[in-house]
Protein backbone atom coordinates (compact mmCIF):
# COMPACT_ATOMS: atom_id res chain seq x y z
CA UNK A 1 0.00 0.00 0.00
CA UNK A 2 2.92 2.82 0.84
CA UNK A 3 4.56 1.08 -2.42
CA UNK A 4 1.61 2.33 -4.25
CA UNK A 5 0.95 5.59 -2.70
CA UNK A 6 4.04 6.73 -3.21
CA UNK A 7 4.15 5.70 -6.98
CA UNK A 8 0.60 8.21 -7.28
CA UNK A 9 3.21 10.86 -5.49
CA UNK A 10 5.96 10.43 -8.13
CA UNK A 11 3.46 10.66 -10.98
CA UNK A 12 1.31 13.30 -9.60
CA UNK A 13 4.44 15.26 -9.40
CA UNK A 14 5.99 14.76 -12.50
CA UNK A 15 2.89 15.97 -13.81
CA UNK A 16 2.79 18.82 -12.17
CA UNK A 17 6.54 18.85 -13.86
CA UNK A 18 5.63 18.32 -17.27
CA UNK A 19 2.67 20.98 -16.98
CA UNK A 20 4.64 23.63 -15.68
CA UNK A 21 6.57 26.62 -17.83
CA UNK A 22 10.41 25.56 -17.52
CA UNK A 23 11.63 29.34 -16.57
CA UNK A 24 14.87 29.80 -18.08
CA UNK A 25 16.50 32.42 -15.42
CA UNK A 26 19.72 32.11 -16.60
CA UNK A 27 18.73 33.23 -19.96
CA UNK A 28 15.92 35.90 -18.17
CA UNK A 29 18.84 37.11 -16.16
CA UNK A 30 20.86 37.95 -19.47
CA UNK A 31 18.30 39.63 -21.35
CA UNK A 32 17.27 41.98 -18.62
CA UNK A 33 21.45 42.60 -17.90
CA UNK A 34 21.94 43.22 -21.39
CA UNK A 35 18.81 45.87 -21.54
CA UNK A 36 20.27 47.39 -18.26
CA UNK A 37 24.35 47.73 -19.51
CA UNK A 38 22.97 49.24 -22.30
CA UNK A 39 20.54 51.57 -20.66
CA UNK A 40 17.96 50.62 -22.97
CA UNK A 41 15.46 49.78 -19.51
CA UNK A 42 15.23 50.55 -16.10
CA UNK A 43 12.46 48.65 -13.95
CA UNK A 44 11.26 45.24 -12.99
CA UNK A 45 9.73 42.00 -14.11
CA UNK A 46 7.69 39.33 -12.30
CA UNK A 47 6.49 35.64 -13.26
CA UNK A 48 4.01 33.54 -11.69
CA UNK A 49 3.16 29.62 -12.13
CA UNK A 50 0.18 27.94 -11.16
CA UNK A 51 -0.48 30.93 -8.59
CA UNK A 52 3.34 30.93 -7.22
CA UNK A 53 5.68 33.89 -7.99
CA UNK A 54 8.92 31.74 -9.57
CA UNK A 55 10.78 34.54 -11.53
CA UNK A 56 11.37 37.89 -9.97
CA UNK A 57 14.19 40.21 -11.20
CA UNK A 58 14.45 44.84 -10.73
CA UNK A 59 17.25 46.69 -13.45
CA UNK A 60 18.29 50.43 -12.72
CA UNK A 61 17.47 52.98 -10.68
CA UNK A 62 14.02 54.01 -8.79
CA UNK A 63 16.07 57.40 -8.04
CA UNK A 64 19.12 58.47 -9.41
CA UNK A 65 19.08 62.09 -8.93
CA UNK A 66 19.35 62.07 -4.88
CA UNK A 67 22.97 62.15 -3.23
CA UNK A 68 22.79 58.63 -3.60
CA UNK A 69 21.15 56.75 -6.06
CA UNK A 70 18.62 54.51 -5.41
CA UNK A 71 18.90 51.09 -6.89
CA UNK A 72 15.48 49.50 -8.42
CA UNK A 73 14.05 46.52 -6.15
CA UNK A 74 11.52 43.77 -6.37
CA UNK A 75 9.51 46.02 -3.63
CA UNK A 76 10.13 49.25 -5.56
CA UNK A 77 6.34 50.40 -7.08
CA UNK A 78 5.64 52.26 -10.38
CA UNK A 79 2.83 53.92 -11.61
CA UNK A 80 1.09 51.37 -14.05
CA UNK A 81 -0.80 53.80 -16.26
CA UNK A 82 -3.50 52.30 -17.96
CA UNK A 83 -3.43 48.87 -16.78
CA UNK A 84 -5.33 50.21 -13.58
CA UNK A 85 -8.18 49.80 -16.11
CA UNK A 86 -8.54 46.12 -15.50
CA UNK A 87 -9.55 47.42 -11.59
CA UNK A 88 -11.80 49.88 -12.86
CA UNK A 89 -13.46 47.15 -14.76
CA UNK A 90 -13.38 44.44 -12.19
CA UNK A 91 -15.29 47.48 -9.78
CA UNK A 92 -17.95 47.91 -12.78
CA UNK A 93 -18.49 43.89 -13.11
CA UNK A 94 -18.92 43.60 -8.76
CA UNK A 95 -21.70 46.48 -8.91
CA UNK A 96 -23.13 44.70 -11.94
CA UNK A 97 -23.40 41.48 -9.99
CA UNK A 98 -24.88 43.23 -6.86
CA UNK A 99 -27.63 45.01 -9.23
CA UNK A 100 -26.36 48.33 -8.39
CA UNK A 101 -25.75 48.81 -12.43
CA UNK A 102 -25.89 47.11 -15.86
CA UNK A 103 -24.15 47.21 -18.72
CA UNK A 104 -26.79 48.10 -20.91
CA UNK A 105 -27.41 51.51 -18.21
CA UNK A 106 -26.67 54.27 -20.13
CA UNK A 107 -24.53 57.51 -19.84
CA UNK A 108 -27.16 60.13 -18.99
CA UNK A 109 -28.32 58.50 -16.09
CA UNK A 110 -25.37 59.78 -14.55
CA UNK A 111 -24.13 62.59 -16.96
CA UNK A 112 -26.61 63.59 -19.41
CA UNK A 113 -24.63 67.03 -20.85
CA UNK A 114 -22.42 64.93 -21.96
CA UNK A 115 -22.86 64.35 -25.61
CA UNK A 116 -24.77 61.19 -27.12
CA UNK A 117 -24.79 60.17 -23.48
CA UNK A 118 -28.33 58.49 -23.89
CA UNK A 119 -27.00 56.34 -26.51
CA UNK A 120 -23.57 55.58 -24.65
CA UNK A 121 -24.15 52.18 -22.45
CA UNK A 122 -21.92 51.43 -19.64
CA UNK A 123 -20.51 48.21 -22.20
CA UNK A 124 -19.89 50.80 -24.72
CA UNK A 125 -17.74 52.26 -22.74
CA UNK A 126 -16.05 49.26 -21.14
CA UNK A 127 -14.66 48.24 -24.78
CA UNK A 128 -14.20 51.69 -25.98
CA UNK A 129 -17.40 51.63 -28.41
CA UNK A 130 -18.37 54.84 -27.16
CA UNK A 131 -17.00 57.49 -29.65
CA UNK A 132 -16.21 59.84 -26.67
CA UNK A 133 -12.95 61.59 -27.57
CA UNK A 134 -9.84 60.59 -25.53
CA UNK A 135 -8.64 63.64 -23.66
CA UNK A 136 -5.27 62.96 -23.58
CA UNK A 137 -5.36 63.02 -26.73
CA UNK A 138 -6.89 67.00 -26.86
CA UNK A 139 -3.91 69.78 -27.37
CA UNK A 140 -5.10 71.43 -24.02
CA UNK A 141 -4.41 68.13 -21.83
CA UNK A 142 -0.96 69.56 -21.83
CA UNK A 143 -1.59 72.78 -20.45
CA UNK A 144 -3.28 71.39 -16.93
CA UNK A 145 -2.04 67.97 -16.66
CA UNK A 146 0.49 68.70 -14.14
CA UNK A 147 -1.83 70.29 -12.18
CA UNK A 148 -4.65 69.06 -9.68
CA UNK A 149 -7.82 68.94 -11.13
CA UNK A 150 -11.25 68.42 -10.01
CA UNK A 151 -14.37 66.11 -10.96
CA UNK A 152 -16.16 69.27 -12.08
CA UNK A 153 -13.06 70.32 -13.95
CA UNK A 154 -12.68 67.28 -16.33
CA UNK A 155 -16.00 66.75 -16.84
CA UNK A 156 -16.84 70.10 -18.01
CA UNK A 157 -13.93 69.59 -20.60
CA UNK A 158 -14.94 66.17 -21.70
CA UNK A 159 -18.89 67.56 -22.01
CA UNK A 160 -17.39 70.39 -24.65
CA UNK A 161 -15.47 67.85 -26.85
CA UNK A 162 -16.94 66.55 -29.93
CA UNK A 163 -17.59 62.65 -30.60
CA UNK A 164 -14.65 60.92 -32.70
CA UNK A 165 -18.11 58.77 -33.98
CA UNK A 166 -21.65 57.59 -33.43
CA UNK A 167 -21.61 54.95 -30.60
CA UNK A 168 -21.69 51.17 -31.03
CA UNK A 169 -20.47 51.57 -34.35
CA UNK A 170 -16.77 50.40 -33.84
CA UNK A 171 -14.09 50.81 -31.46
CA UNK A 172 -11.58 53.03 -30.28
CA UNK A 173 -9.33 53.92 -27.58
CA UNK A 174 -10.17 56.74 -25.02
CA UNK A 175 -9.12 57.46 -21.48
CA UNK A 176 -12.48 59.48 -21.43
CA UNK A 177 -14.50 55.91 -20.81
CA UNK A 178 -12.82 54.90 -17.88
CA UNK A 179 -12.29 58.20 -16.64
CA UNK A 180 -16.28 58.47 -17.01
CA UNK A 181 -16.50 54.83 -15.43
CA UNK A 182 -14.46 55.60 -12.10
CA UNK A 183 -16.59 58.79 -11.54
CA UNK A 184 -19.79 56.41 -12.18
CA UNK A 185 -18.39 53.61 -9.25
CA UNK A 186 -17.87 56.46 -7.13
CA UNK A 187 -21.47 57.91 -7.56
CA UNK A 188 -23.04 54.92 -6.99
CA UNK A 189 -20.81 53.73 -3.84
CA UNK A 190 -20.97 56.83 -2.67
CA UNK A 191 -17.33 56.88 -1.53
CA UNK A 192 -13.75 57.70 -3.64
CA UNK A 193 -12.16 55.68 -5.98
CA UNK A 194 -8.83 55.31 -3.66
CA UNK A 195 -11.27 53.77 -0.79
CA UNK A 196 -13.21 51.39 -3.36
CA UNK A 197 -10.16 50.09 -5.01
CA UNK A 198 -8.63 49.36 -1.52
CA UNK A 199 -12.13 48.00 -0.28
CA UNK A 200 -12.91 45.68 -3.39
CA UNK A 201 -9.89 44.45 -4.74
CA UNK A 202 -6.76 45.66 -2.68
CA UNK A 203 -7.96 44.22 0.62
CA UNK A 204 -9.82 41.17 -0.85
CA UNK A 205 -6.88 39.87 -2.31
CA UNK A 206 -4.22 41.41 0.03
CA UNK A 207 -2.04 43.39 -2.36
CA UNK A 208 0.76 44.66 -0.50
CA UNK A 209 2.34 46.80 -2.95
CA UNK A 210 -0.67 48.39 -4.97
CA UNK A 211 -2.59 51.53 -4.24
CA UNK A 212 -4.03 55.03 -5.79
CA UNK A 213 -0.69 56.92 -6.67
CA UNK A 214 -0.01 60.66 -4.83
CA UNK A 215 2.73 62.58 -5.99
CA UNK A 216 6.36 60.56 -6.34
CA UNK A 217 7.67 59.74 -2.98
CA UNK A 218 10.94 57.48 -3.35
CA UNK A 219 10.60 57.05 0.61
CA UNK A 220 8.08 55.14 0.12
CA UNK A 221 10.37 52.97 -2.27
CA UNK A 222 8.74 54.66 -5.58
CA UNK A 223 10.84 54.73 -8.42
CA UNK A 224 11.09 58.13 -10.48
CA UNK A 225 10.49 58.20 -14.62
CA UNK A 226 13.55 58.84 -16.66
CA UNK A 227 13.96 59.38 -20.08
CA UNK A 228 17.15 58.58 -21.77
CA UNK A 229 19.18 60.76 -24.13
CA UNK A 230 22.74 59.68 -23.47
CA UNK A 231 22.20 60.32 -19.97
CA UNK A 232 19.09 59.17 -17.73
CA UNK A 233 17.33 62.74 -17.15
CA UNK A 234 14.16 63.18 -14.72
CA UNK A 235 10.99 63.15 -16.79
CA UNK A 236 7.57 65.29 -15.67
CA UNK A 237 4.83 63.59 -13.25
CA UNK A 238 1.31 64.05 -14.58
CA UNK A 239 -1.07 64.85 -11.17
CA UNK A 240 -2.75 61.74 -10.92
CA UNK A 241 -6.27 63.73 -10.01
CA UNK A 242 -6.65 63.35 -13.60
CA UNK A 243 -6.82 60.32 -14.74
CA UNK A 244 -8.29 58.48 -11.66
CA UNK A 245 -9.60 54.87 -12.89
CA UNK A 246 -8.17 55.25 -16.23
CA UNK A 247 -4.51 55.16 -15.08
CA UNK A 248 -3.61 56.29 -11.66
CA UNK A 249 -2.88 53.39 -10.06
CA UNK A 250 0.37 52.37 -8.28
CA UNK A 251 1.91 48.93 -8.30
CA UNK A 252 4.61 46.19 -8.57
CA UNK A 253 4.79 43.21 -11.25
CA UNK A 254 4.58 40.81 -8.28
CA UNK A 255 1.03 42.03 -7.30
CA UNK A 256 -0.03 42.27 -10.96
CA UNK A 257 0.40 38.95 -11.48
CA UNK A 258 -0.93 38.62 -8.02
CA UNK A 259 -4.35 40.70 -9.23
CA UNK A 260 -4.74 38.82 -12.56
CA UNK A 261 -4.17 35.27 -10.84
CA UNK A 262 -7.10 36.04 -8.59
CA UNK A 263 -9.57 37.81 -11.20
CA UNK A 264 -9.01 34.57 -13.34
CA UNK A 265 -9.25 32.17 -10.35
CA UNK A 266 -12.62 33.48 -9.50
CA UNK A 267 -11.99 36.01 -5.98
CA UNK A 268 -13.11 38.65 -7.66
CA UNK A 269 -15.62 38.49 -9.93
CA UNK A 270 -17.99 35.35 -11.34
CA UNK A 271 -17.03 33.47 -14.15
CA UNK A 272 -19.64 34.99 -15.98
CA UNK A 273 -18.63 38.61 -15.16
CA UNK A 274 -15.04 37.61 -16.04
CA UNK A 275 -16.34 36.10 -19.77
CA UNK A 276 -17.69 39.33 -20.64
CA UNK A 277 -14.61 40.74 -20.00
CA UNK A 278 -12.68 38.37 -22.20
CA UNK A 279 -14.88 39.00 -24.98
CA UNK A 280 -13.77 40.99 -28.24
CA UNK A 281 -15.54 43.40 -29.89
CA UNK A 282 -13.41 44.95 -32.85
CA UNK A 283 -10.39 43.53 -31.03
CA UNK A 284 -11.25 45.25 -27.66
CA UNK A 285 -12.50 43.49 -24.61
CA UNK A 286 -13.75 44.82 -21.45
CA UNK A 287 -11.18 46.37 -19.57
CA UNK A 288 -9.09 43.78 -21.27
CA UNK A 289 -7.25 42.69 -24.78
CA UNK A 290 -7.38 39.11 -26.03
CA UNK A 291 -4.31 38.25 -28.19
CA UNK A 292 -2.31 35.15 -29.07
CA UNK A 293 1.39 34.18 -28.67
CA UNK A 294 1.80 31.02 -31.10
CA UNK A 295 -1.53 29.65 -30.38
CA UNK A 296 -1.88 30.15 -26.70
CA UNK A 297 -4.59 32.15 -25.63
CA UNK A 298 -3.64 35.42 -23.73
CA UNK A 299 -5.13 38.15 -21.49
CA UNK A 300 -3.95 41.74 -20.33
CA UNK A 301 -3.00 45.17 -20.29
CA UNK A 302 -0.17 47.37 -21.12
CA UNK A 303 -0.15 50.91 -19.41
CA UNK A 304 1.93 54.31 -20.22
CA UNK A 305 2.23 57.22 -18.06
CA UNK A 306 4.67 59.88 -18.30
CA UNK A 307 8.07 57.55 -18.57
CA UNK A 308 6.72 54.47 -17.20
CA UNK A 309 5.59 51.44 -19.58
CA UNK A 310 3.89 48.49 -18.19
CA UNK A 311 2.92 45.09 -19.18
CA UNK A 312 0.52 42.67 -17.56
CA UNK A 313 -0.42 39.06 -19.24
CA UNK A 314 -2.28 36.27 -17.95
CA UNK A 315 -1.99 32.73 -20.34
CA UNK A 316 -5.03 31.11 -18.35
CA UNK A 317 -4.42 27.43 -20.15
CA UNK A 318 -0.95 27.39 -18.84
CA UNK A 319 -1.80 29.60 -15.57
CA UNK A 320 1.14 31.81 -16.52
CA UNK A 321 1.42 35.01 -15.24
CA UNK A 322 4.12 38.07 -16.39
CA UNK A 323 4.15 41.21 -15.60
CA UNK A 324 6.90 43.81 -16.40
CA UNK A 325 7.00 48.00 -15.45
CA UNK A 326 9.49 50.11 -16.39
CA UNK A 327 10.52 53.85 -15.24
CA UNK A 328 12.66 54.73 -18.17
CA UNK A 329 14.07 53.27 -21.21
CA UNK A 330 13.61 53.23 -24.96
CA UNK A 331 13.08 49.43 -25.37
CA UNK A 332 9.39 49.09 -24.78
CA UNK A 333 8.02 46.29 -21.95
CA UNK A 334 6.08 44.99 -25.12
CA UNK A 335 9.12 44.00 -26.50
CA UNK A 336 10.77 42.65 -22.80
CA UNK A 337 7.12 40.41 -22.61
CA UNK A 338 7.81 39.16 -26.30
CA UNK A 339 11.31 38.01 -25.32
CA UNK A 340 9.98 36.65 -22.07
CA UNK A 341 7.16 34.51 -23.95
CA UNK A 342 9.55 33.38 -26.06
CA UNK A 343 12.38 32.14 -23.47
CA UNK A 344 9.36 31.04 -21.12
CA UNK A 345 7.63 28.56 -23.71
CA UNK A 346 11.49 27.66 -25.49
CA UNK A 347 10.70 29.26 -28.52
CA UNK A 348 13.58 30.36 -31.14
CA UNK A 349 14.66 33.65 -29.84
CA UNK A 350 17.60 35.87 -30.30
CA UNK A 351 18.79 38.33 -27.86
CA UNK A 352 18.67 42.13 -28.72
CA UNK A 353 21.77 43.44 -30.35
CA UNK A 354 23.40 46.28 -29.19
CA UNK A 355 26.74 46.42 -31.11
CA UNK A 356 28.39 49.82 -31.57
CA UNK A 357 27.70 50.79 -34.65
CA UNK A 358 30.41 52.31 -37.19
CA UNK A 359 29.93 55.54 -39.15
CA UNK A 360 27.48 57.50 -36.87
CA UNK A 361 29.37 60.48 -37.88
CA UNK A 362 27.81 60.62 -41.13
CA UNK A 363 24.21 60.86 -40.01
CA UNK A 364 25.00 63.83 -37.60
CA UNK A 365 23.43 67.44 -38.64
CA UNK A 366 20.44 69.59 -38.56
CA UNK A 367 17.76 68.20 -40.66
CA UNK A 368 14.22 70.04 -42.14
CA UNK A 369 11.42 68.88 -44.19
CA UNK A 370 9.54 70.91 -46.95
CA UNK A 371 6.44 68.60 -45.37
CA UNK A 372 6.10 69.51 -41.83
CA UNK A 373 7.47 72.77 -39.82
CA UNK A 374 10.34 70.80 -37.77
CA UNK A 375 13.98 70.47 -37.59
CA UNK A 376 15.49 67.48 -36.19
CA UNK A 377 18.80 67.47 -34.62
CA UNK A 378 20.83 64.58 -34.89
CA UNK A 379 23.77 64.09 -32.53
CA UNK A 380 25.88 61.24 -31.13
CA UNK A 381 26.25 60.40 -27.60
CA UNK A 382 29.14 57.69 -27.35
CA UNK A 383 28.02 54.47 -30.07
CA UNK A 384 24.27 56.05 -29.87
CA UNK A 385 22.77 58.14 -32.23
CA UNK A 386 20.60 61.15 -30.26
CA UNK A 387 17.72 62.85 -32.15
CA UNK A 388 15.57 65.65 -31.00
CA UNK A 389 12.82 67.67 -32.48
CA UNK A 390 11.99 71.25 -32.34
CA UNK A 391 10.88 71.82 -28.99
CA UNK A 392 10.84 69.07 -28.10
CA UNK A 393 12.83 65.78 -25.72
CA UNK A 394 15.99 64.36 -26.96
CA UNK A 395 15.35 60.24 -27.83
CA UNK A 396 17.70 57.25 -28.51
CA UNK A 397 17.75 56.08 -31.77
CA UNK A 398 18.99 51.93 -31.70
CA UNK A 399 20.43 50.53 -35.00
CA UNK A 400 18.48 47.92 -36.44
CA UNK A 401 19.87 45.11 -38.78
CA UNK A 402 19.74 47.04 -41.92
CA UNK A 403 22.49 49.27 -42.10
CA UNK A 404 21.30 53.00 -42.28
CA UNK A 405 18.01 52.45 -40.09
CA UNK A 406 17.26 53.56 -36.73
CA UNK A 407 14.18 53.36 -34.94
CA UNK A 408 12.75 54.66 -31.29
CA UNK A 409 10.31 52.22 -30.95
CA UNK A 410 8.49 53.53 -28.44
CA UNK A 411 7.17 56.34 -30.36
CA UNK A 412 6.52 53.98 -33.21
CA UNK A 413 9.43 55.73 -35.01
CA UNK A 414 12.02 54.79 -38.08
CA UNK A 415 14.49 56.39 -39.51
CA UNK A 416 15.89 55.52 -42.55
CA UNK A 417 19.10 57.55 -43.50
CA UNK A 418 20.68 57.86 -47.02
CA UNK A 419 24.22 59.35 -45.78
CA UNK A 420 25.43 60.09 -48.87
CA UNK A 421 22.52 61.91 -49.78
CA UNK A 422 22.44 63.71 -46.44
CA UNK A 423 18.78 62.98 -46.25
CA UNK A 424 16.53 60.36 -44.11
CA UNK A 425 12.96 59.58 -44.26
CA UNK A 426 11.11 59.37 -41.17
CA UNK A 427 8.01 57.16 -40.71
CA UNK A 428 5.42 56.90 -38.39
CA UNK A 429 2.36 55.73 -37.60
CA UNK A 430 1.67 55.22 -41.24
CA UNK A 431 3.04 58.36 -42.65
CA UNK A 432 6.44 59.09 -44.01
CA UNK A 433 8.26 62.46 -44.14
CA UNK A 434 11.64 63.85 -45.71
CA UNK A 435 14.17 65.14 -43.70
CA UNK A 436 17.28 67.10 -45.37
CA UNK A 437 20.66 68.07 -44.25
CA UNK A 438 20.92 71.32 -43.68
Amino acid sequence: MMRKLLLVVIICGAMVKTNAQTVNKPRLDSLLDLLATNNRSMGSLAIMQNGRLVYQKSIGYADIDSPSTIPATAETKYRIGSISKMFTGVMVMQLVEEGKLSVTSTLDKFYPAIPNAAKITIGMMMNHHSGLHNFTNDPQYFSYMLSPQTHQQMLARITAMKPDFEPGTKGQYSNTNFLLLSYIIEKISGKSYPELVKQRIINKIGLKDTYYGDKINTAKNEALPYAYSGKWTKFSETDMSIPTGAGSMVSTPADLDKFIVALFDGKLIKPASLELMKTSTDNYGSAMFATQFKGRKVYGHGGAIDAYRSELAYFPEQKFAVSYISNGGSFDPSRVMQAVYNISFNEPFEMPNFTAVKGLDDYIGVYSSKQIPLKINITKDGSNLIAQATGQSAFPLDATKTEGVFEFDKAGIVMEFRAAKGEFTLKQGGKEYLFTKE
